[in-house]
C-alpha cells in the first residue's frame, strides 16, 4: 500500500471501521462493569434482571441506557454457566445486532453466544425475543445450551420444532427467548 492510500484510509475510514470505532467506548464500559458482576452471587443476577425488566417496562429507563449493565451480566452468566466468556469482538457483534444491523461471523467464532447479549437486553421489554436458526436441531440445541445463561439470569427460553403440537408451540412462544 502506498503512502497516499495509507493516508487516505486514515482520514476516510470505511463505514464498517467507523461503526467499530463508535463501539469502543461501550465495550470499554462493559469491561469496566465486569468486576461488579464478578462480585455478585447467583440470586443477585435474577434480582438485577427483575429490576431491569421493571425499569424498562415502566419507562423509567430506555433499553439503550442499560446496555452496559445487561451485557456485563450476560457475560458473567455465560462464564459461570458454560465456562465461556464473551470476547470484545463478540461484544461488538452483540452491539451491532442490537442496532438491527448484520454482524458477519465465520463458523466457530461464537455467533450463538453473541446472540445471547442482544436477546437478553431486548427481552427486558417483556415482548419476547425470537432467534431464527437454520434448522430444528440448532433451534433445540441453542435453546437448551444458551437457556442455561437465560435461566441463570431469571429468564425463560424455549424452541419451536416441526414435531411440536400447538400447546407446546404456544408455551415456547411465551418464553422470554424463543429459538425457531
Amino acid at each position: 500500500m502506498n503512502l497516499f492510500t495509507r493516508t487516505f484510509s486514515k482520514i476516510f475510514k470505511s463505514s464498517n471501521q467507523q461503526e467499530l470505532d463508535n463501539l469502543k467506548n461501550t465495550i470499554s464500559a462493559i469491561n469496566d462493569h465486569e468486576k461488579v458482576c464478578q462480585s455478585l452471587n447467583e440470586s443477585d443476577f435474577k434480582e438485577k434482571t427483575a429490576k431491569l425488566k421493571k425499569n424498562v417496562q415502566n419507562g423509567s429507563v430506555k433499553i439503550d441506557e442499560v446496555i452496559t449493565e445487561s451485557f456485563a451480566l450476560v457475560r458473567e452468566a455465560a462464564k459461570r454457566t458454560l465456562g465461556e466468556r464473551h470476547y470484545d469482538v463478540q461484544l461488538a457483534g452483540g452491539l451491532v445486532l442490537h442496532k438491527g444491523k448484520i454482524a458477519e461471523m465465520k463458523t466457530g467464532e461464537g455467533k450463538t453466544l453473541v446472540s445471547t447479549l442482544p436477546a437478553y437486553l431486548n427481552s427486558l421489554t417483556g415482548k419476547g425475543v425470537h432467534i431464527v436458526t437454520v434448522n430444528d436441531y440448532l433451534a433445540k440445541r441453542d435453546s437448551q445450551e444458551m437457556g442455561k445463561i437465560y435461566n441463570f439470569l431469571g429468564l425463560s427460553s424455549g424452541f419451536i420444532n416441526n414435531d411440536q403440537n400447538d400447546l407446546e408451540r404456544k408455551e415456547n412462544y411465551n418464553c422470554d427467548v424463543t429459538y425457531a
